[in-house]
C-alpha cells in the first residue's frame, strides 16, 4: 500500500493546508534552503542541543538532524486528534489507579492478571497508595501515526518520563528565526506556552499541605544522562531548580532542598529518574541518583512525584493492545483514536500466526524503546528473521507484532532536493487538577533515510517543526 502524502494527498493535488508552503518551495532557491539548513545546524550546535548514544564507540554526543521543511496540520485535524489524546490520558490514568487499588479491570477480564503482576515495572509498593488528587500521569507523550487523511493511530503510550519536548520548543524558535517570511503567510498556533502550562500543571498537583505557591524542582540523573540537555532546558524555562539526588534530603517524611540559605521544603518533584533509582532504601540499593527516604515522604502524602511511581504498567506494549477495551471499560466511550492491530505473542494462536508471517510484520519487545529490539520483516534479511524466530520461541511473552504500516510522508529537504519521508508525531499531553492541557502540535519525528520507517533519533531519525494552522 502506498503511503499517504500529507502535502499532495491521495490524488496528487496539493492539500489546502500545504498550498502556501508548496508554492514557496517551488520558488525558493535551493541554495537558500541549503544555507538555512547549515545555519540551523550551527545554531543547534551553539545552543548545545545534543543527545547521548549509549554503547556507541564513535560518539557519545550527537545532534539530532533537523529538517527545515515544516509539517502542517489543519485546525480541524488537530481538533479531532486532541480530543482523542484527552480521552486516552484519562483512560490511562484510571487504569493505573485501578491497578493499584480495586483491580476491577482484572476482575472483569479486561486485562489479564499475569500481564500486570509479572510486569517488571509493576510496583507493589504503590498498592493501596493514594496519590495527590488521584492523578498518576501528569505528562504523557502519545506517539501517533496516520495512514490516510482521516485516521490517526496510536503507536505507543509513554506514561513514565516522556522526552523530546525541548526539541519541539527549540525547533519552533529556530524556524521563526530562519523563515520569518514563511511564518508571515501562515497562522501557526503557538507552542511557546508549554513551559507555563507545564508549571501550572505541576503546581496544581501539589499536596494539600503545600503552600499556595508550592516549590517545584526537576530531578535529573545528572550530566551524563542522554536527556540532560532537556532537563536543564526545561528547568530554566519553568524557572525552577534543576537538582540531583544529592541536592535533596528527607527529614520527618518531608523533602528538603539544600540551598545557600538553608533547607527549603520541596512540594513537587518533576522527576526524570526511573522508578528503580529514585530511592535506594526501597528500590535499587546501589543507586546514587535518588534520595534516601523519598518514597516514605511520597507515601506520607508530603510530596508529589510527576509522573507517579508505577506508571510504567500503562506503557507496556502488551498492555497497549488492550487500550480500546480499557477506554470502553473505564469511560464507557468508544475510542476516538485507533490502535494499530496487534498480535500478542504470549497467546498461542497469535504466536503461530506471527511465526508464519515474520517477513510481513513488525515485531517489538514489549519493553523496548528507541527503535531497538525490533524486527521490520519486509526490510530484514533471512538471518535476522531466523534470529527473531528463535527469540520468539524462547520467550514469546516478551514480544508483540503488528502489520507493517505505510506511515504517512511529509516533504523534507534531502541531498537530492525536496522529497517525501515517513513521519510520526509525539504530542505532549498534560493532566493536572486544572484539567487536561495540550499545546497544538508536538514533536514530528522523521525517517530521513529513503524508505526507512524508523524515526527514532538513536536509529538515524530526525525532527521537524509541526505547524497547526489556526481556524
Amino acid at each position: 500500500m502506498a503511503a499517504f502524502d500529507e502535502m499532495k494527498g491521495l490524488n496528487g493535488h496539493v492539500r489546502p493546508g500545504y498550498r502556501q508552503l508548496s508554492e514557496w518551495l517551488a520558488t525558493v532557491p535551493r541554495a537558500l534552503l541549503d544555507d538555512r539548513r547549515r545555519e540551523a545546524e550551527f545554531l543547534f550546535r551553539r545552543i548545545g542541543i545534543t543527545f547521548a548514544v549509549y554503547g556507541n564507540a564513535e560518539s557519545t554526543e550527537r545532534l539530532i538532524p533537523f529538517d527545515i521543511v515544516p509539517r502542517i496540520l489543519a485546525n480541524a485535524e488537530w481538533a479531532a486528534l486532541s480530543k482523542g489524546l484527552e480521552q486516552r490520558i484519562r483512560a490511562l490514568n484510571l487504569y493505573i489507579q485501578d491497578v493499584y487499588s480495586k483491580r476491577e479491570a482484572m476482575r472483569a477480564g479486561i486485562v489479564p492478571e499475569e500481564l500486570v503482576f509479572q510486569n517488571p515495572v509493576f510496583r507493589p509498593e504503590m498498592n493501596g497508595q493514594r496519590v495527590p488528587h488521584d492523578i498518576w500521569v501528569h505528562i504523557a507523550g502519545i506517539d501517533v501515526v496516520r495512514i490516510d487523511p482521516e485516521t490517526f493511530y496510536v503507536l505507543e503510550d509513554n506514561a513514565r518520563t516522556p522526552s523530546g519536548v525541548s526539541y519541539m520548543l527549540e525547533n519552533r524558535e529556530i524556524m521563526i528565526r530562519l523563515f520569518p517570511e514563511l511564518f508571515a503567510t501562515h497562522r501557526v498556533a503557538p507552542v511557546e506556552k508549554y513551559p507555563d502550562e507545564l508549571l501550572a500543571t505541576l503546581k496544581s498537583v501539589a499536596p494539600s499541605t503545600a503552600p499556595a505557591d508550592p516549590t517545584c524542582v526537576l530531578l535529573t540523573p545528572g550530566l551524563f544522562n542522554s536527556a540532560y540537555y532537556e532537563h536543564s532546558f526545561l528547568a530554566d524555562k519553568l524557572g525552577i531548580e534543576l537538582v540531583e539526588g544529592r541536592d535533596l534530603f528527607v527529614e520527618g517524611s518531608v523533602v528538603y532542598m539544600r540551598t545557600t540559605e538553608g533547607p527549603k521544603r520541596v512540594d513537587v518533584i518533576y522527576r526524570r529518574v526511573d522508578d528503580d533509582f529514585i530511592d535506594p532504601l526501597v528500590f535499587r540499593p546501589d543507586s546514587a541518583l535518588g534520595v534516601p527516604g523519598l518514597m516514605g515522604a511520597y507515601q506520607a502524602g508530603n510530596v508529589t512525584l510527576a509522573n507517579a511511581v508505577g506508571t510504567g504498567v500503562a506503557d507496556d506494549k502488551a498492555v497497549y493492545s488492550y487500550m480500546p477495551e480499557i477506554i470502553r471499560f473505564f469511560l464507557g466511550e468508544e475510542p476516538i483514536l485507533k490502535n494499530v492491530p496487534t498480535w500478542r505473542c504470549r497467546e498461542p494462536d497469535a504466536l503461530a500466526y506471527v511465526l508464519d508471517h515474520l517477513d510481513d510484520l513488525v515485531v517489538k519487545e514489549t519493553h523496548g524503546s528507541g527503535g531497538y529490539g525490533m524486527l521490520i520483516g519486509p526490510k530484514a534479511c533471512k538471518d535476522e528473521i531466523e534470529s527473531f524466530r528463535a527469540k520468539l520461541k524462547h520467550d514469546p511473552s516478551n514480544f508483540i507484532a503488528q502489520p507493517t504500516l505505510a506511515l504517512s510522508t511529509a516533504p523534507c529537504l534531502v541531498e537530492d532536493g525536496i522529497a517525501s519521508r515517513h513521519v510520526d508525531l509525539r504530542p505532549y499531553v498534560l493532566q493536572g487538577k486544572n484539567g487536561v492541557r495540550i499545546v497544538p502540535g508536538g514533536l514530528t519525528r522523521v525517517a530521513l533515510q529513503a524508505g526507512s520507517l524508523v524515526v527514532n533519533s538513536s536509529q538515524g531519525g530526525g525532527t521537524k517543526d509541526t505547524w497547526v494552522l489556526g481556524a
